[in-house]
C-alpha cells in the first residue's frame, strides 16, 4: 500500500486510520484532538515545522505498520530461536513502547471523563494491570523461559520438567493477561465510543484494541506454535 497522506491531509484524519501517528504529533506539539481538523501544511506553519521531516516521521509509522504479522502461520516451519527472536523484536518492543507511550492518554482521558464515564475509572485500572502484568511477564520470558527454551533444543537442559512447568506458567499468564483485555473490552461495550467522546477518547479506544490484537498476536505464535513443540515431547 503506498503511502497514503500528504500536505492535504486533515491531522485528525490521519490519526483517526493510523492511531499511532499521535506520538508523532504529541512529539512536535501539534495538537491531533482539538485543532485536529486542519490539513498537515497548516499544522506545519503554525508550529515552524519542516513539512519533508514530518511526513518522514509519519511514513516511519505507516511502514513500521505496514510491515506488522499479517499471516502468523508461516512461523510452522521455522526454528524455535528464530520465532524466540521474532517475539522479541517485533511483540515484545513493540508492547513495551506502545504501554509506555498509551499509559498518558489512559490517565488523561480517565481524568478528563471519568466523573461522566465511571467505566474510564475501570479502564484505568485494568489497563495499568495488564501493563505491569506483561512487563513481568516479558521480562521474565527473556531472562528465564525462553534461554531455557533454546537450552532444550540443544538438549542442554538438565531438569526437564522444571523447563516445562515453567512453560506451562507462562501459558496461565497468557490466559490472565486475556481475561484483562477481555474485562476492558467489556467495560467499554466493544470499544463503542459516546457521543461526547473527544479525539484523545477515540484514540485510547482505537489504541486499546489495537493492544489487544498484538497481545493475541504474541500469545498465539507462544501458545500455538513455540510451546506446543516442547510440551508435546
Amino acid at each position: 500500500m503506498t503511502f497514503p497522506f500528504t500536505a492535504n491531509s486533515l491531522v485528525k484524519d490521519i490519526v483517526n486510520e493510523l492511531p499511532k501517528t499521535s506520538d508523532v504529533f504529541k512529539k512536535n506539539r501539534i495538537d491531533f484532538c482539538c485543532g485536529g481538523n486542519i490539513p498537515l501544511s497548516l499544522a506545519v506553519d503554525q508550529n515552524g515545522l519542516n513539512m519533508d521531516s514530518l511526513l518522514a516521521e509519519l511514513k516511519l509509522v505507516f511502514d513500521k505498520y505496514e510491515n506488522a504479522e499479517k499471516d502468523v502461520e508461516v512461523w510452522t516451519d521455522s526454528d524455535s530461536n528464530t520465532i524466540i527472536d521474532h517475539v522479541i523484536s517485533n511483540y515484545h518492543r513493540v508492547s513495551e513502547e506502545e504501554l509506555s507511550m498509551l499509559s498518558p492518554y489512559v490517565t488523561k482521558v480517565s481524568r478528563v471523563h471519568g466523573d461522566n464515564h465511571p467505566e474510564l475509572l475501570k479502564v484505568y485500572e485494568l489497563f495499568y494491570e495488564f501493563k505491569k502484568e506483561l512487563q513481568e511477564h516479558m521480562a521474565k520470558e527473556e531472562a528465564v523461559v525462553f534461554p531455557l527454551i533454546k537450552q532444550l533444543g540443544d538438549g542442554k537442559v538438565e531438569n526437564r520438567e522444571e523447563a516445562i512447568n515453567l512453560i506451562i506458567e507462562l501459558e496461565k499468564e497468557h490466559d490472565h493477561a486475556g481475561e484483562i483485555l477481555r474485562k476492558i473490552r467489556a467495560v467499554t461495550s466493544d470499544y463503542t465510543l459516546p457521543l461526547d467522546a473527544c479525539g484523545t477518547y477515540r484514540l485510547v479506544y482505537a489504541r486499546l484494541e489495537a493492544l489487544e490484537g498484538l497481545t493475541f498476536m504474541h500469545v498465539h505464535l507462544e501458545n500455538n506454535i513455540l510451546f506446543p513443540r516442547y510440551l508435546s515431547k
